[in-house]
């Protein structure tokens, strides 16, 4: 194994696996924090993404700090500080979180890219990236994970972005940074809940060798592969109830005058009040279907030769 960045601490599992050249499969903790799923829900859902993971002979690693520590591959009594916290670690915080030893914070995907990154890690399943948000021309707001996207050799399976940004800009944005967009068997951009936003990725691949040599062959050697994975059929919510759910959810969370990183955890309470609890379902579906694709990609890159 090569030598460790002195901040991250690695479980013994991810250790091993780095060692003998295993497959291994990223996970974000934002999903399963105080901010992502309400709980019992979130354990649930990492239940399943683990599930489906070593069910395909990969070994899952959820990022996040601990005690000022990055840590990969969160186990034990530091699950319940992931599940309890409520302060979210982008890539820009992680230096911040170290200086100053916060106590505990969930890693977002900017954050889990860099993390997979410096660890040796070619593959992060995530739920949805964050992209660039409705009215960004006047309020600047476009979610680092795009240039993180762009940073790291990482191939990042999603749903899509949220369904609640701009998807045609933040395609458009994706575009500029260079980092390709693939469709796993599909030909649309997917929109979290539903399977086609109506934009189409520019590349379909129907196999996780596809992707991984997608990976393998990129011009750039610090660029990452976004590969995007539809929610199931027989869990996709219906388009035109959801969009109305959406509007409503941008409408509160505009009247409560809220901003930035709370953006995200607003919108998907409301939505999962809207939608009766539906939406969360839906998000735990896409969640095991994403992990389930990236152990896929990330064996087929274990037996992929680097260059």
């Amino acid at each position: 194994m090569a030598e460790m960045h002195p901040l991250i601490d690695l479980s013994a599992e991810v250790a091993a696996a780095l060692d003998d050249h295993r497959p291994i499969v990223a996970l974000e903790s934002t999903i399963f924090s105080g901010m992502g799923l309400p709980q019992p829900h979130s354990r649930t859902a990492l239940q399943r993404c683990e599930t489906v993971i070593r069910a395909a002979g990969a070994v899952p690693a959820m990022t996040a700090v601990i005690g000022g520590r990055w840590v990969v591959g969160v186990s034990g009594e530091q699950l319940d500080a992931v599940f309890a916290t409520t302060r979210k670690v982008a890539e820009r915080d992680l230096a911040v979180a170290a200086a100053q030893s916060w106590a505990s914070g969930a890693t977002t995907v900017s954050a889990t890219t860099a993390l997979a990154h410096l660890a040796g890690i070619e593959v992060f399943a995530t739920g949805g990236i964050g992209g660039v948000h409705r009215q960004s021309e006047l309020t600047g707001d476009i979610s680092a994970d795009l240039d993180a996207l762009a940073s790291h050799p990482v191939v990042t399976v999603c749903a899509g972005a949220k369904a609640f940004l701009d998807l045609p800009r933040t395609l458009e944005y994706l575009e500029t940074v260079g980092v390709p967009v693939l469709g796993w068997q599909h030909d649309w951009f997917p929109a979290f809940y539903t399977r086609s936003s109506g934009l189409k990725v520019a590349h379909r691949v129907e196999s996780a060798a596809d992707a991984a040599g997608v990976l393998r062959s990129r011009v750039r050697p610090d660029s990452g592969v976004l590969l995007t994975a539809p929610i199931p059929m027989t869990d996709e919510l219906d388009p035109q109830r959801i969009n109305g759910c959406i509007e409503k959810a941008l409408a509160d969370c505009a009247a409560a005058g809220i901003v930035g990183p709370r953006v995200t955890p607003f919108v998907l309470e409301r939505m999962a009040a809207e939608t009766g609890g539906d939406s969360i379902r839906a998000n735990l579906a896409l969640a095991e279907n994403n992990a389930a694709v990236a152990a896929a990609v990330a064996v087929a890159l274990a037996a992929f030769p680097r260059h």
